[in-house]
Parts: structure tokens; sequence; C-alpha cells
């Protein structure tokens, strides 16, 4: 069998459905074998926006993502792709075309070393120079990129590798569970939990990869502890819950800040340290306890106590069970802080002033989106607000990066969302400025016959970089904008284009826009001068 046709095999038995990508002249062996294959190719505009997709879709199913680029400058547009994903804890394949090894006629033409380029930003990084390899070799990608802590790993195919015929078995994705915490950190994580007088759960972005939801939700009940999350951890248990603290998403002066420091002891799940820090412990301090796939990285400013090390949900039930009838929790520790979070989420909520303020926003789209709808939102100052005042129902239903917080991953995350939830609202929520870095994807979004809605949040400038110059005291410099008519844009794509004119008009416009078939693009005017203020 072709090389090439091989490669195919192996991803049909790894389960892939979809690769996302851009065809160049050293991958074209690799393209005419997709076409015999139940993998649907998604062709994109940008190697970039088909890393964020693949990504997108490896954060969702927990099944790595795949995105295919050529050699040279294919493979350089997937390096934001690539650190978006190794940063963000996403499952994620990338394939790489490149000359062939043997012998060339085309010297060093388009040639960098691309195995060496991704090694810093990736889990696993291997060029195939030979036929035989490409069953184990994507069998150990597939394995690396799933495992927790999943991320993003890269594998080369040249030409004349392609062009080669092997015979080599496939190899059948082996069946995984992951290791269960041992007894005794078991012990002495309840240990401390009982011995707490403010004990608060803290849910963190690896919590939201598995299906943890549950177990949290029966801890949560059962003991009465009231929790909160981070940016990348909202949404794993139903943030209408009435124990619900709120999001660490805004200055230590927030509620959910103070809360913390009000605390004795953070039962700490699925922490990321790659995710801005929620809090900063001091040595006489609150206690933590760190309850995760892998044990705790140790820094000046974290250094948990207790270590429970293995599979998360499990953890959190052999804790549960162990607390039956030995732990009640104080309701009144943090009464002050729950009965504010209604007042503080209602604050500006029906402002009408225009152009829109972001808390407006919020609100309003929190009304319209239904239960499991899913909001994909690019990186900007808004996020923040949507971090903090966007109550989740599930978990993965808003989806924000607080990891490598890039701009332009929101449309192409969007287009992912769609295709793994077809059935499913979903709404993309871009500023102005990350909107352009990728906004050619509309016709990706067109030519799939998408039902989509995207939100563009126009302030003419980079509005987090100007909220930082004027905190910093700086004069605002750099930041003007020159933008298209977005309506017209939308529409030259093929998409349908809408202009917000008065504020009390959002919530109708995208209840239509949802009961109207295609791509849709409704502009939001927006104003954050008063964020300064507020967010310190």
């Amino acid at each position: 069998m072709k090389a090439a046709e091989r490669f195919v095999k192996c991803l049909e038995a790894e389960g892939v459905e979809y690769i996302f990508g851009i065809p160049g002249e050293e991958n074209l062996d690799l393209l005419n074998a997709l076409q015999a294959s139940s993998i649907k190719l998604v062709v994109t505009r940008h190697e970039q926006a088909a890393g964020f997709m693949a990504a997108t879709y490896g954060r969702l199913t927990g099944k790595a993502g795949v995105c295919l680029a050529t050699l040279g400058p294919g493979a350089t547009n997937l390096v934001t792709a690539a650190a978006y994903a190794q940063l963000g804890g996403m499952p994620m394949v990338m394939i790489t075309g490149q000359k062939p090894i043997k012998t060339s006629k085309q010297g060093q033409f388009q040639i960098i070393n691309v195995v060496d380029m991704m090694r810093p930003i990736t889990k696993y990084t291997q060029q195939i120079s030979s036929a035989h390899n490409i069953p184990a070799r994507i069998r150990e990608a597939f394995r690396l990129a799933e495992t927790e802590r999943p991320g993003a790993v890269h594998l080369e195919l040249p030409e004349d590798i392609a062009r080669d015929t092997t015979d080599a078995p496939l190899i059948p994705p082996t069946q995984t569970r992951r290791p269960l915490a041992e007894t005794k950190a078991i012990a002495n994580a309840v240990e401390l939990i009982q011995k707490a007088l403010r004990p608060i759960i803290l849910v963190g972005a690896g919590a939201n990869r598995k299906s943890t939801g549950k177990m949290l939700r029966q801890l949560i009940d059962q003991t009465g502890i009231p929790f909160l999350s981070t940016q990348m951890g909202k949404g794993v248990v139903d943030e209408r819950h009435p124990l619900y603290l709120g999001t660490a998403a805004l200055s230590d002066n927030d509620w959910v800040h103070q809360a913390i420091k009000q605390a004795d002891l953070i039962i700490n799940i699925g922490h990321d340290v790659i995710e801005k820090p929620p809090f900063f412990m001091q040595a006489d301090g609150f206690k933590v306890i760190h309850i995760n796939y892998l044990s705790a990285a140790i820094d000046p400013v974290y250094f948990p106590q207790v270590d429970v090390v293995g599979d998360i949900a499990n953890s959190i039930y052999q804790i549960s069970e162990a607390l039956k009838n030995c732990f009640t929790g104080n309701p009144n520790a943090f009464h002050s802080y729950l009965a504010s979070l209604k007042s503080h989420l209602a604050e500006n909520a029906n402002n009408l002033q225009f152009p829109l303020i972001p808390q407006r926003l919020v609100h309003d789209i929190r009304q319209v989106m239904p239960e499991d709808g899913i909001l994909t939102l690019d990186n900007g100052l808004y996020k923040i607000w949507f971090a903090r005042n966007y109550l989740a129902y599930h978990h993965n239903t808003l989806l924000l990066d607080n990891a490598l917080a890039t701009m332009g991953a929101g449309l192409p995350s969007a287009i992912a969302t769609k295709l793994v939830y077809p059935q499913r609202k979903v709404m993309a929520i871009c500023g102005d400025g990350g909107f352009m870095m990728n906004s050619q994807e509309l016709a990706t979004a067109v030519r799939l016959k998408l039902d989509l809605i995207i939100l563009v949040l126009n302030d003419n400038a980079y509005g987090m970089i100007e909220w930082k110059q004027q905190s910093m005291g700086f004069a605002p410099f750099g930041l003007e904008l020159n933008n298209p008519d977005f309506k017209a844009y939308a529409e030259s794509y093929g998409a349908i284009g809408h202009l917000l004119t008065r504020t009390e008009e959002l919530q109708g416009l995208i209840e239509k826009c949802f009961h109207i078939p295609g791509v849709h693009l409704i502009e939001v005017p927006m104003d954050y001068h008063d964020c300064v203020q507020r967010l310190g």
C-alpha cells in the first residue's frame, strides 16, 4: 500500500472525523488518499484558522483535532495555533509536508527545520523518515496529544516517504484508564477539610476537560461548601447554583477575590498553572488542597499542602464518600458574598447607553442563549466581562482562552464548534481587532452552509491596550483602526450582515438571526471607557 494511503488508514483508526487545512505541493499524495476516506477535509483560508479549528475540536471532544499544512510558510502559519493548543490543554495533531529527504533537486527552497521550530511549543514533534514507521508514529502522536495534560503534537511527512510503499500493520488505539489517587492522599485531604472553618472550592481548567461536574455537584450539595471558578473552569457546575460565588476575572478588589481572602482552605480542583493565578499563597495564609491529574508545579505563590493526584472525578467521589456525615459547611461564612452575587451581575445590566457597555451586552446575550448554547470568544476587553458576568450552565459552553489569550481564534472556534454540535446554537463574540485577524474564514462558514452568528464588537480601536495605556497614565497611541463596513463586508462573502443601531434591539435581532438559516454577522458599536475605573 502507498504510504500516504496507510497514513490515512491510521488516521481513520484513530477515529478522525475532520482534517482542517490547506493543500500544498508537498502534501498532494496525502490529499489524494483522503478522497477515498471517510474523513472530511475542511479547506480553510489560512493555516492559523485551521489550527484553531483543530484545537477547538480537541477541546470539545477530548479527541485530538487534526490540521494539515504544507512545508515552509504553511507550517509557520500553524505556530500560533500550536501554542494555543499547547497552553490551553487542547489535544491537536498537526501534519505538515516537506520536500523529499532522500534526493531533491530544489536545494533549500522553502525549507526550514519545522521539527525544531515546533519542539518548544508541542509535546511531540517528529519527521517520518520511513514509511514503515507511520503506524507507530501516528499512534504515539495521538496518545501524547490526548494524555493529560493534553496539547499539541506535530508530524512531518516528506514527499518521497509519502510515495513509498509499506505493508506495516495498523496499531489500534489502546484503552487506557487514568490512575486513581492513593488512599493516604485522600485521607490527608479529608482531614484538612474536616478541620477547616471557611473552605471554598475553586474549579479550574483541568476539571473542564473531562466529565467531573456530576461528582463535583454532589460534593458541593453534600457539604455546603461554596465554589468559584477560573475563567477556563466555567460551567463545570451550573453557575445558577445557590453556592456559586463567581469567577476569578477582575482585580483583587472584586467580590470574588475578597471572598478568597476570607477562606482558610481552598480545595483547588483542576488547577492549571497556565491560567492567570486566581490567588496568591503566603506561608501563614490559607491552606490549599491540589486535586488534579498531575502533581502541583510549585512556585513562590503556589505551594499546596496536600497533593491528590489521579482521576479528578474519582478523587472527588472518594473525598465525598469519606466526608458523608462528617462535615457540614458553614453557610454563614460566605453569606454576604453569596447574597451579593445577583446585585453585582445586575449592575448596569439594563443600561440603555449606546454604543453598548459590556455589562449590558453580556446580560442581553445570556437572556437569548439557550441553556446548551455555546459562545466562542476572541480575546479583548469584553472577555473579562463575559468571564465575570455570564453564567455558564454547562461545561464548555463559554469557550474563552485564558492561557495564550491570542486574538483571531473566535470565528474559527465557532466554525469547529458548529461542526461538532450542528444542532446547538453557536455564537462567536469578536472584537473588531481580533475578528479582522481571521475574518476571511467567513468564506469557510458560508461554504460549509453553517447556521452561525458572529458578533463583531466595534470600538474602532485595540480596546484592551487602550485600557492598559489609560490605567498606566499613558496617552493613547497606536490604537486607532480603520474598519470596513462590517455589514457590507459580511455580505460580500455571502453572509447576512446587520448593524445594531439601538441598544434595546440587540436581543430581538439575535433571536431573529437564530431563526433564519445562514451565517449572520452583527456589528455592535461598543463603549469601553467606563472600564478603566471598574477594572482598576
